[in-house]
């Protein structure tokens, strides 16, 4: 018997925007029942291929076949037809509209006189999500008011409404803790045994190994590998095939136990709470030092980040920075005091996605450059630059607008916005959230070497290696508790996951 032909290939594709040539000469072939990795880093033409798969591309060259046929995606609505649904990294739900609105916007259950049926809409999306593992998720609650992993599994069900026979995953474990990345990889395994194919988009190594079947690897708009078998691929290869050159998986090297002891703490919480998110906690941050929060999703980690910069007000206790007692909920006098944040969201809490380089590092220290009521740009831009320079921010041109920035220079731009600010304290939500492999050892250092320079570091990452490895002394997490609390040279993985799974009395 013949062997059945592949369920898509994408041959030869290339797609060029001015200036650039995205995509040159790719190829993708993903089989029925498989889970097909594409890794790259940021730049390397991913976000671009499965543009061409949605249908919201058009390429111009090269050719897909379709379950053997040759088919043309005009259209978004064209891919999904074929039964090709994408879950971009960047969640496109509509605010406003509830949960099951949102599952089958487009395609709605309706009468022969073409009204709405909202009641099946509601029981098939019900169903839907009972497929996924979240039965507790209301189909008419309104969807913006979901935590942002809720968010992520109706965008799945919203993939599954449709009859989908390839699903496109654009880092879909970002926003996840660890119970819910296996209850989504649960999921892609029924997917897949069914005979749906998934095409997996993620930085994290080793989800790949755990989820994926093959890989292709992309570097520059090219397919420098394409469909290696993944559990034979070495992981040193494929980061080699990534970056173009060998990348330790290795953190800098942090100073000796007990360096920080003998400083006077820069930052200070007593007794900080906020009732329903986390219990009254005590935390001291000396200069030079870097504190983990390990915990999952919901635990309160960037709760309390944001109470400590005064996003939140807390329902008790107090913070000191240098001895200097913080209004509560006030952002102003928590930044005016030296306290930095660099939050999870990046694009929609920190950077002016259409603004400058410039005016994004520039933006909260503006009061520095006003000249007799005129702001003085020229100061601005070199002040700018000196600091995106001393973090090794790539391009080199304070007046690009930082929506053309990779992730991990995105980041290094908010970096640089509290380095010119001065501040003494930085809080680092999720800090290499969608940053790949390369960029974040480069954020790695940058972060050691500000913290070595006296600056103090309040660090949230839902990875535990990263908590592990950047840390010098990690407090963990469990439902709003701090469980446990010790040097992060005495943790590993696994004790750390004990702990924020079944709790234990602090230490």
């Amino acid at each position: 018997m013949a062997p059945e032909p592949p369920l898509l290939t994408m041959s030869g594709i290339t797609k060029s925007f001015p200036g650039v040539r995205a995509l040159d000469g790719v190829d993708l072939e993903v089989r029925a029942g498989e889970v097909h990795c594409l890794l790259g880093q940021n730049g390397a033409g991913k976000s671009t291929l499965i543009k061409v798969l949605a249908g919201a591309h058009r390429p111009d060259d090269g050719g897909i076949t379709w379950c053997g046929e040759p088919v043309e995606l005009k259209s978004p609505v064209a891919a999904m037809r074929l039964g090709i649904a994408t879950i971009y990294q960047e969640l496109d739900l509509v605010q406003g509209l509830s949960v099951a609105e949102n599952v089958f916007l487009g395609h709605e259950p309706t009468t022969a006189r073409f009204l709405v049926r909202a009641r099946r809409g509601r029981a098939a999306t019900a169903a839907l999500l009972g497929r996924l593992g979240h039965p507790e998720i209301d189909p008419a609650h309104e969807v913006g008011r979901l935590s942002a992993a809720q968010q992520q599994i109706v965008s799945m069900a919203r993939a599954l409404s449709h009859d989908v026979r390839l699903i496109v995953m654009d880092e879909p474990t970002a926003a996840l803790d660890p119970d819910e990345v296996d209850n989504l990889f649960r999921v892609v395994a029924a997917l897949t045994a069914e005979g749906v194919a998934v095409v997996h988009i993620s930085h994290r190594l080793d989800e790949i190994r755990r989820i994926g079947d093959r890989v292709t690897v992309l570097k520059d708009g090219r397919a420098v590998a394409a469909g290696l078998p993944v559990r034979s691929t070495p992981t040193r290869d494929i980061v080699a095939m990534m970056t173009g050159r060998d990348v330790e998986h290795v953190f800098p090297a942090r100073p000796a136990r007990g360096a920080h002891t003998a400083a006077e703490p820069v930052l200070k919480a007593e007794g900080l709470a906020r009732k329903d998110e986390f219990e009254p906690l005590d935390l001291e941050l000396r200069p030079g030092e870097i504190v983990g929060l390990a915990g999952l999703v919901g635990s309160g980690r960037s709760e309390i980040l944001e109470t400590v910069y005064g996003a939140r007000r807390p329902t008790a206790g107090r913070v000191t920075v240098a001895g200097r007692r913080l209004r509560p909920g006030s952002v102003r006098a928590a930044v005016a005091a030296g306290v930095g944040l660099a939050p999870e969201e990046r694009k929609a809490q920190a950077l002016l996605m259409l603004e400058s380089v410039t005016r994004n590092v520039s933006v909260s220290s503006t009061s520095r450059f006003a000249r007799g009521g005129w702001l003085d740009r020229g100061a601005e831009r070199r002040a700018a630059r000196a600091a995106t320079r001393e973090l090794s921010l790539r391009p080199d041109n304070p007046d690009a607008p930082v929506r053309t920035l990779s992730g991990g220079n995105q980041q290094k731009a908010v970096l640089a916005r509290w380095l010119l600010r001065g501040c003494r304290v930085l809080l680092l939500d999720e800090p290499t959230r969608g940053v790949d492999v390369g960029a974040r050892a480069e954020l790695y250092a940058v972060i050691r070497r500000l913290a070595d320079e006296g600056l103090a570091v309040l660090l949230v990452s839902s990875e535990v290696p990263e908590v592990l490895g950047l840390a010098d002394r990690v407090l963990v997490l469990r439902e709003g508790r701090v469980v446990h609390t010790a040097p992060a040279g005495e943790l590993d993985e696994h004790r750390v996951l004990d702990l924020v799974m079944e709790g234990s009395p602090t230490s």
